[in-house]
């Protein structure tokens, strides 16, 4: 009987030598812990994961943030939904074509302004310094819309008359030309046709019996530059405009 009682009475200390330390240890599991701070810049080298001593640093490698970084970007982008049938593979953004600029500066954009000149009305004068053309109104006015001119080594000045118009002119590079961008590895064509890539636009007026022009363009946004072998060029909507209101004989002053 007595050893039967000190059995029991040894089973249960154990009992309550195990019970008090796992009822200890689930109150300590639910008790409130310190808030969690987390650094506003997570592409840090490192963030802060707990407060206190028993803070830990998580170190992140410098090429991991970077990616994290692009995945970000590519989720800021937007969503482009692609065909059924369309089996052509989808282009990274970054080898996509970009569009091409075709904004002017404000001043270079048609406009009527006080201009005093001797010429008479109808003359054309262009102010190849400040890349304008004048058309001459009279009354001290003139329409005047912006230009690119010639670059260095081919600037230009004199007096000629409008010998010819076109309408989408086709284009024949001069042989000179041709050597001269040959020898930068850019091969011209010996004559292009007309049309919306043709470097002389949409409208072309000749001068004299030089081989100058002033005439449109396929890059709008040269206007305003000096950039041209001497020709006079124009924006394709500028060039047509004027083109309406010209005539053959019409003088041109270059200064």
């Amino acid at each position: 009987m007595k050893k039967n009682l000190f059995l029991a009475f040894g089973l249960a200390a154990a009992l309550s030598n195990t019970a008090l330390p796992g009822a200890a240890l689930a109150q300590d599991r639910y008790r409130e812990r310190p808030p969690v701070v987390v650094s506003p810049d997570l592409a840090a080298p490192w963030v802060m994961q707990l407060a206190g001593p028993n803070g830990r640093p998580v170190v992140y490698p410098r090429q991991a943030a970077q990616q994290r970084s692009i995945y970000q970007q590519r989720e800021q982008q937007p969503v482009v939904r692609r065909g059924i049938f369309d089996r052509s593979p989808a282009q990274p953004v970054a080898m996509r074509p970009q569009p091409i600029r075709s904004q002017i500066e404000p001043q270079f954009l048609p406009q009527t302004v006080a201009y005093e000149t001797k010429e008479k009305a109808g003359t054309i004068i262009i102010d190849t310094n400040n890349r304008f053309l004048y058309l001459v109104a009279g009354n001290g006015q003139a329409r005047r819309y912006g230009v690119g001119v010639g670059k260095p080594g081919f600037e230009w000045a004199g007096e000629h008359r409008v010998t010819r118009k076109a309408e989408w002119p086709d284009w024949t590079p001069p042989s000179e030309m041709i050597q001269r961008e040959a020898a930068k590895g850019h091969y011209l064509p010996a004559r292009m046709e007309g049309g919306p890539e043709n470097p002389l636009g949409a409208r072309a007026m000749y001068l004299g019996s030089t081989l100058y022009r002033i005439h449109g363009t396929n890059a709008p946004w040269s206007i305003g530059s000096a950039v041209s072998s001497g020709c006079i060029r124009m924006r394709n909507e500028d060039v047509t405009d004027l083109y309406e209101r010209v005539n053959i004989g019409t003088k041109v002053v270059v200064m």
